[in-house]
């Protein structure tokens, strides 16, 4: 669809491609029992066993509860979601065979990956480690080319991280934000947040929410898929949540700490700001990364910035009660970076930063539903047209999930398919939380009451002509990609579906000046740089078209 989204699915195929090189001993379990019964089906899309369950909602979420030692966790886990995780990974696996098809250059990648990642255990704590065992024990064989099981699920887990590390992905940037005080109508803390991480339309279809209760820390819960035990979006019983958000990094030399197993330590073992803040310091990270961390107990939300060789904590000043979360640093300690100035330059994190300010400030005092309509904001500063899919928009559109929380109220809404316009379901936490102490969890188990209803884009001929648009997209970068004929009425029409976007203008140049055609694509490349374009190298792309067309033309 964007190049940048091809980059982050090659790095990601990276990542797995590289298992089957490096050796990765095995935790440790000789103390814990692998004896977690058999799964039971209650009903379609609803199963159960000794430690946990899973069910599906009508809202197409799948709701997931597991119990005990992490062993335990795992092996549940995995037995429960074996067909979820077969999907994934088939979902994953196709992206791999789309995106590196030469067996080349995966033999390249695997050699570069096996020595990036030969010391990755060292870095996972062994609770996580013994987890992710139990989840690989039901992982299908069939991608046992690429790695065994286990090594493939460790990898996975660094998916986020070494995605936009190889190819400075922070540019594809999630948003989030924090408000209490006079900025929510309760007084209360309120967070919202985007997670915008594309692996393929089919990677997004089956969002799992996980209620965990540990036998060691706190009850938890966290929005994830298949496969997956780190945390990207979540909150515990104390009503501490997390949320992380990607910065411009440096390519790394090896692997660390993935930095969804911090935000998952910080959810099962911090109660405050202050005990999040001890446990990141303590962790070793390997890419450039925001988490907000908002705190019930604290009733406010701060950053915390890691990277490889730096720590920052960053509050708002002067008692504010807003806190704005793009995917630039802010803290003092990141003042002088080259990597941060670098991103306030050149990519949308600034822009979105400051439409997202722009909106709340001039909202009424926030609720749930007012957050919702920000995190499915489509348009630029000053409500200017961006087009659909655009990455300075709050709302890109390919979001695999957005969250609400209320802490002081243990409250959390999930949104539904498509991205974050289908209806946010609502979860009360302390009612779940207390009923998994004897797993007697009654179904549904959502407050119907409080759910915010879908977006009504979702229903208009503008989205339909989006999704459309999306597909025709990958159609028209292969065809600019291997020089083949395209009729000029499918490239009119390509444009008539968005015609708001840069993108769609700028993609219809290349293929005329791909084929020779230099005057039609110079009109398209003029066209493009009148548009709302996205980054600056971006900008100084089409710029450098048309100076090429120019003098071609001529």
């Amino acid at each position: 669809m964007r190049q940048r989204i091809y980059t982050l699915l090659v790095g990601c195929s990276s990542l797995l491609l590289t298992a089957c090189g490096g050796a990765q001993r095995l935790p440790t379990m000789a103390s814990y029992t692998d004896q977690v019964g058999k799964r039971e089906t209650v009903s379609a899309d609803f199963y159960t066993m000794p430690h946990g369950r899973l069910h599906r909602n009508d809202q197409g979420i799948w709701e997931l509860y597991v119990s005990g030692e992490p062993l335990e966790r795992g092996l549940t886990n995995g037995i429960l979601t074996k067909e979820l995780l077969d999907q994934q990974e088939a979902a994953f696996v196709s992206q791999i065979r789309e995106l590196v098809p030469s067996r080349f250059r995966q033999w390249l990648l695997r050699g570069f990956l096996k020595f990036f990642n030969r010391r990755l255990t060292d870095y996972v704590p062994a609770e996580y480690q013994t987890e992710i065992y139990g989840l690989s024990r039901s992982a299908s064989d069939t991608y046992d080319f690429i790695a065994p099981p286990y090594k493939r699920l460790l990898y996975f887990h660094g998916a986020h991280d070494i995605g936009h590390a190889l190819r400075d992905l922070a540019l594809v940037g999630c948003t989030s934000f924090a408000a209490w005080g006079p900025h929510t109508a309760d007084g209360k803390l309120l967070i919202g947040r985007n997670f915008d991480f594309y692996v393929g339309d089919a990677f997004s279809e089956e969002k799992v929410v996980s209620f965990i209760h540990p036998d060691r820390g706190y009850k938890h819960a966290m929005v994830t898929w298949a496969g997956m035990v780190g945390a990207v979006s979540g909150m515990n019983e104390k009503g501490l949540t997390v949320t992380i958000n990607a910065g411009k990094s440096d390519l790394p030399h090896k692997a660390k700490t993935p930095i969804s197993l911090v935000a998952r330590e910080i959810l099962q073992y911090a109660g405050t700001i202050d005990e999040a803040i001890r446990i990141a310091e303590q962790r070793e990270v390997f890419v450039s990364e925001s988490i907000m961390v908002g705190s019930a107990a604290d009733q406010k939300a701060v950053l915390i910035e890691v990277s490889p060789k730096k720590f920052g904590v960053y509050e708002v000043e002067n008692n504010a009660d807003l806190l704005i979360c793009a995917n630039h640093f802010q803290s003092q300690a990141y003042d002088g970076d080259k990597n941060n100035l670098q991103q306030l330059k050149e990519s949308h994190s600034t822009y979105r930063f400051k439409r997202i300010n722009q909106l709340i400030t001039s909202a009424p005092p926030l609720t749930p539903p007012l957050a919702a309509a920000i995190l499915r904001n489509r348009s630029g500063i000053d409500n200017v047209k961006l087009g659909y899919g655009n990455e300075k928009a709050i709302n890109q559109l390919l979001a695999h999930h957005a969250v609400i929380f209320q802490p002081e109220d243990r409250l959390l809404w999930v949104s539904a398919n498509p991205y974050q316009l289908g209806a946010f379901v609502a979860y009360d936490l302390k009612t779940i939380f207390s009923r998994m102490d004897t797993l007697s969890i009654a179904l549904p188990v959502d407050e119907a009451g409080l759910r915010i209803p879908a977006d009504s884009f979702v229903y208009t001929d503008a989205f339909k002509n989006y999704e459309i648009f999306r597909h025709q997209t990958r159609t028209l970068e292969a065809a600019v990609e291997n020089g083949e004929q395209m009729a000029d009425t499918l490239l009119t029409g390509f444009i008539a579906r968005n015609p708001d976007f840069w993108k769609a203008h700028f993609l219809v140049g290349e293929y005329y000046r791909r084929h020779g055609q230099h005057t039609e694509a110079l009109h398209y490349f003029r066209a493009a740089i009148g548009k709302e374009v996205t980054t600056e190298p971006d900008r100084r792309l089409i710029e450098k078209r048309i100076r090429q067309c120019v003098r071609r033309s001529k």
